[in-house]
């Protein structure tokens, strides 16, 4: 034998050149089935209840009646306008961690013009002062660590997470401010006499307006993204600065203003919560969907239209959880536990998508070969 020849080991990994759609699909579908059957396992040993009863529950939860299908939608569409506000930073490689931020931002801008305004002028003009204003608060909130970014390369993701927690502290000022009654610490829902500032139904559907909205935000950002120069100019920016520069593509300029165009998005998402949906101002407000945001756009490799399906499953599993909890007296933390499941294998399925696994052969096979 020669000592000086290499064993080869167990196992190796490599990189995928590519990989067709179908095969990619079939990965992850079948992650999906590896997991469902992981947490029936779970389920049995440990409640002794039927996992099929469980799945059925889950199902019930998003789709069990009319109600609950439009809390499904209303909650996706909002979860997809904050993942598609962040896709173009992301995909930029601005790691973008204060959509939270950016969100709660377009709510206090929306609060103050519906506190400050409402019964003094009329609805409509109300209503547009109240989303011009969401917008550009958005955007600004957005702006500011983009401009410290391009300008003097401050870190992004500690400057953006940051700025969340500044503008939590200023939400929690305002409420105090605007407290209805006094001393309750809560402003509760914001002109519910008279429904001030408020968005009108469509077709009578309190939530229609909303998933309209989301459906025409996704379409465009996707528009933006695939088929638009700056679309084109942040993708290079996020493949390699330096190459950018080479090109004469600005790379401070392109920063500034895909950040801009996050916020904006994000000012809209505020918005649509006070004036569409909640009526109200709290600190929790956005509901941590700053940060699921990007789990659902990196799921879907930032394609804004991936990101409807992406959404939905986080959407489906959460609402799943509470359906458990609810229907079998089960601690909360039990459906958290099969969402957990779930999501590691969907996030898991990603890597074998990406890399490929080679097992050693044996020497026979390595002689045959």
């Amino acid at each position: 034998m020669d000592k000086n020849k290499k064993k080869e080991p167990l196992i190796h990994i490599t990189k995928r050149k590519e990989i067709s759609r179908s095969r990619e699909w079939a990965i992850r579908l079948g992650s999906i089935l590896i997991a469902l059957i992981v947490c029936a396992i779970i389920t049995t040993l440990t409640t002794h209840l039927n996992p099929l009863s469980v799945y059925a529950s889950m199902w019930e939860g998003s789709f069990g009646s009319e109600r609950k299908m439009w809390a499904l939608s209303k909650e996706l569409s909002i979860l997809l306008m904050v993942s598609v506000a962040l896709a173009p930073s992301f995909k930029m490689k601005f790691w973008n961690l204060g959509g939270e931020g950016q969100v709660l931002a377009g709510v206090l801008a929306t609060s103050a013009c519906m506190i400050t305004l409402g019964g003094k002028i009329d609805n409509a003009p109300l209503i547009l002062m109240s989303l011009v204003t969401a917008l550009i608060a958005g955007a600004v909130w957005a702006f500011i660590p983009a401009f410290f970014r391009a300008k003097w390369n401050t870190n992004e993701t500690l400057f953006t997470l940051m700025m969340n927690y500044v503008a939590t502290q200023i939400v929690a000022y305002f409420i105090i401010r605007w407290e209805s009654p006094k001393g309750s610490g809560k402003v509760g829902i914001i002109n519910s006499n008279t429904e001030a500032g408020w968005l009108p139904y469509v077709a009578g559907k309190q939530y229609l307006l909303v998933v309209l909205v989301a459906i025409v935000v996704t379409i465009l950002m996707y528009i933006y993204l695939k088929y638009s120069k700056q679309g084109y100019e942040l993708s290079v920016v996020g493949e390699s600065e330096n190459t950018a520069r080479y090109v004469g593509i600005n790379v401070g300029k392109v920063i500034m203003r895909t950040l801009i165009v996050t916020g904006l998005v994000c000012g809209l998402t505020g918005f649509l919560l006070v004036a569409a949906t909640d009526h109200t101002i709290t600190t929790t407000l956005a509901g941590g969907r700053g940060f699921l945001g990007v789990m659902v756009a990196w799921l879907a490799h930032f394609n804004p239209i991936g990101m409807v399906l992406s959404g939905l499953l986080i959407v489906f599993m959460s609402r799943g959880a509470s359906e458990i909890s609810t229907a079998f007296g089960l601690n909360r933390s039990f459906g958290d536990i099969i969402t957990g499941i779930i999501l590691f294998f969907v996030i898991g399925s990603e890597f074998f998508i990406n890399y490929k696994v080679h097992f050693r052969k044996s020497g026979k096979e390595a002689a045959d070969a």
